[in-house]
Order: structure tokens, then sequence, then C-alpha cells
């Protein structure tokens, strides 16, 4: 178990103060900081160069196939690399596979810092090109640094405001935990998500911008504006019931049922010591297996000379992009990519028990996952990657989900996957009431939680996994 995120507990009257100005925060829409918000994406947009083209495998500078297993390398054998996995589980669609999954063995940095001006809490976001994100353009953390790059492998510029998340810092860190990335694409990989506070003036840059919690939260409602790596991070946000409604256009009583999800007391249908020793129990219960395989061994994928690709086409595709940037560390390279073959799809079932809002979670086996399973919202899927497997065997609410009525839905948008490693890769998500009427009784690897709960796992490490922590930074848009 990690360590906990925050260096004081509730009782400590600064982190008190702190949590509730992150809930004033995020009352506050209309930020005197950055008030026209859209004028400035625009102009930081077209304020500099940036080109991504996709390009066969043999036009990529600096990487190449290692001639003994055909593992793709960047040649200072830092960054990451593109390997071979096979896996061998019963968990429950497939038995047994191979596939490429990226390999990147270091913890990144993903942190923002907040400040409050007036009184109100302000996060600095950076306005980042990434060559996978479809709109170019999207609201990132203060800091968003793999190792390799905040370590400068690359010899070009050094990552702004690194020295406020690195020892010794300034400022007073309110959230420091180390959490995954997609289990089914990467390898172990984790990064250190961290939120700091600081009191003193420090430089804006032009990238960078003073954001409420309020407007993120309204730009979380809208496709591709707030990338992967901030919602991760907002999800550690601590936050206080709310007191009132926020959006007038939404169910009180699912309101309500909300904010008393979020309460300190509350009745949940299960207790976290239960909820940790279900998934300790579903860890031990299910057959897992990995070993390392040359990517040239993994089965059904073919490599051409702009892709490797699986024989059904199905899952995604590995390929190779150029890079022109001129705002970046460095100006130009080269690097491999997964792109999905479809869009993904990600719901979260929601219903009131006793008065308190409830999420149907499920424990979830994923191949690059470190410590075997972790927590994924109620559905998690590409459906065109089971489109052919009987009904037994697809994903469990699928159906529910797709029949969902409109007065059902309280949160519906599609969001880009990360941009550095995926190229085009978007999820819808979507957060759906099902009422009173729901079965509380569900499957063996399904559970009821609270909001609190799951806050209370995302102090540590390893509980949630990134699909889950972009629906939990999604519900707090719906108070």
């Amino acid at each position: 178990m990690g360590a906990a995120v925050v260096t004081a507990t509730d009782a400590d009257l600064g982190f008190a103060g702190a949590v509730s100005g992150f809930t004033v925060s995020a009352h506050l829409v209309d930020g005197e900081r950055t008030p026209d918000l859209a004028g400035w994406l625009d102009q930081r947009l077209h304020a500099t160069r940036f080109e991504v083209t996709r390009i066969p495998f043999g036009r990529m500078t600096g990487w190449y196939f290692e001639p003994d297993g055909g593992n793709l390398v960047h040649e200072s054998r830092k960054y990451f690399s593109i390997e071979g996995l096979e896996v061998t589980t019963d968990r429950g669609d497939r038995d047994s596979w191979t596939q490429p999954i990226i390999n990147q063995p270091e913890i990144g940095v993903l942190g923002v810092i907040v400040k409050s001006f007036e009184g109100v809490p302000h996060c600095l976001l950076q306005a980042k090109m990434e060559p996978g994100n479809l709109n170019t353009l999207q609201l990132s953390p203060t800091v968003q640094a793999t190792r390799s790059n905040y370590t400068r492998v690359h010899g070009g510029r050094t990552v702004p405001y690194l020295d406020y998340f690195t020892h010794p810092r300034r400022g007073r860190i309110l959230a420091d935990s180390i959490q995954s990335e997609q289990g089914s694409w990467f390898l172990y990989k984790r990064n250190r998500n961290m939120v700091v506070e600081v009191t003193e003036d420090i430089p804006l840059l032009d990238d960078f911008c003073w954001l409420t919690i309020g407007q993120v939260h309204e730009l979380l409602r809208v496709d591709h504006m707030i990338n992967m790596d901030t919602r991760t991070v907002l999800a550690c946000l601590p936050f206080e019931p709310a007191g009132r409604a926020r959006r007038p256009e939404v169910d009180g009583a699912y309101q309500q049922a909300l904010l008393n999800s979020v309460a300190r007391e509350q009745r949940p249908m299960h207790t976290i010591d239960e909820i940790l020793g279900w998934m300790t129990e579903a860890k031990a219960r299910h057959r897992f297996a990995r070993k390392y395989v040359p990517l040239s061994a993994v089965r059904r994928w073919r490599r051409g000379g702009s892709a490797i690709s699986h024989e059904e086409g199905k899952y995604f595709d590995v390929i190779a992009v150029e890079v022109v940037a001129g705002n970046r560390e460095v100006a130009r390279w080269c690097q491999p990519m997964l792109t999905p073959v479809e869009q993904g799809r990600v719901a979260m079932l929601v219903r009131s028990i006793g008065g308190v809002l409830h999420l149907l979670v499920q424990v979830r086996l994923e191949a690059g996952v470190l410590n075997v399973a972790e927590l994924a919202p109620t559905l998690q899927c590409n459906p065109k990657n089971t489109a052919d497997l009987p009904g037994h065997r697809r994903p469990r609410y699928l159906d529910i989900v797709l029949a969902a009525d409109s007065a059902q839905i309280r949160y519906d948008a599609v969001q880009s996957e990360e941009g550095g490693r995926f190229y085009q890769a978007d999820t819808r998500y979507q957060i759906i009431d099902v009422g009173e009427d729901f079965p509380l009784e569900v499957p063996d690897d399904f559970r009821w939680i609270t909001v609190r709960q799951l806050n209370e796992l995302l102090r540590h490490s390893n509980y949630l996994n990134i699909q889950i922590r972009s629906m939990l930074a999604a519900l707090h848009t719906t108070w």
C-alpha cells in the first residue's frame, strides 16, 4: 500500500481550509484570471507550428527493430520500447493471448500547482500540443513529464515549473500518490500524481493559465478539452460536500444523493475493509500469469512497413509518426505510437441506496497492471473487440449502457486518452443513473461503492485504474 496522499489529517485546519477552498473554487465558472478562455486557447493554437505525419517505420530516426527478437527500441535505450507479452488468465472473455505492449519502466510526474487569488484556489494548467491529440491542443497539468524528459535525455529545454514537484520543492503538498495508466496498452506504467499549493508569486509563461476548478469542470463536459493527465490529477483533489446544487438542470434527488456520497458521515452498502477484502479475494481467486516474448513472436499480429496490426483488424495498431513542434523541449522527433481501431466505451452505473449515491465498480484484470487487478468502471470495453463473442462472454452491462434513456444520463462526453503515446485514441465516458429499481445484487466481480470510499482508495497507489479516475473527475461536474 502506498503512502497517504495528504501530509496532514482532515483535522488539521490548514488542510481543511484547502478542501473547503476547492469546493468554493468548483462553484466558480467565471474566472477573473482567464476570462476569455476560448480566445486564449485559439491564440495558443496558432502561436506556433505543430505538425504530425504518419511515416513508415523505416523513416523513423533514433528508433529501430532489434535484430534479435524484433523489439522496437530507442537508440538511447531510454524513453520506452514496444515489446511482446504473453498473458494466461481465466478472466472470462479470453484465456490466453500475446500482444504488443509499451514498456516504459520509469515513473513520470503529473503535477498541478494550486494558488489562491482573493481566497479562491486556481489551478495552473498548460495548453499542450501532443502528437496523438485529435484536436492538437488540450489543457494539461502544470507539469506532465516522463523521467526521460525531465532528466533531459533528449538534450532539449528544461520542463517549466518542474522544481515545484521535485525535491527539495517549494509549496505544500496536498495530494501525492503513484497511479497507473492504461493496463491494456502499458506494462506496469505509473505516474506520480501531485497537487502542490503555493503562496508565492510565480511567473506565468505563455502557454499557461490560471483556472478555477469550476472552469475546469465546465470544460470537462466538452469533448477533447481536458487531457487524460489533467483528469487523473483532478480526481485526487479532495472536496467536502458542496452544500448547494450548482447545476439547476440536474435532478435534485440525484444531487443530494451525490452530496451524501461525498460526505464523511454516510452509511455505505459495504465498509472500506469489506471492499479491500473483496479486491484481495478477486486477485487471489483468478489465475493470471505474464511473461515477456519477443515482439516478432506475438501470435496473430503482423508487421508491415507502416503498422503492426492484429490479423482480425481488432484492438490497436502500432504506427510511426514524425513530429515538428515549436513549443516543446525538442523541436523535431520521431516515435512509435499505439492507435486503437475504434472509439472506446466507458460507463458508470449509479443509483441511490438509502439516500447515498453508490457507483457500480468492477475489479478488472488487465495485461499490464502492476498488481494483477484494479478497480474499474462498470463498463470498460472496445465493442468491436468483443462483437463476435457469444452472449455470456460479452461485457456485462453493455446492453444496459447501449439502451440507456437520455433522462438517465448525468454525464456524456468523448475524451482523449494520453496523446503522447496513443494516436487519436478517444473514449466515450457516460454516467448513467439506473434508479432505485435497479437490482442491488450484482456478480462477484462487481460492488457498489460511494464517492468518499473511492476518494479514500485514491489516497493510495494501485487501487483505481485510469478510466475510473477519469470517471471520478467527471462525476464532480454533475453537482
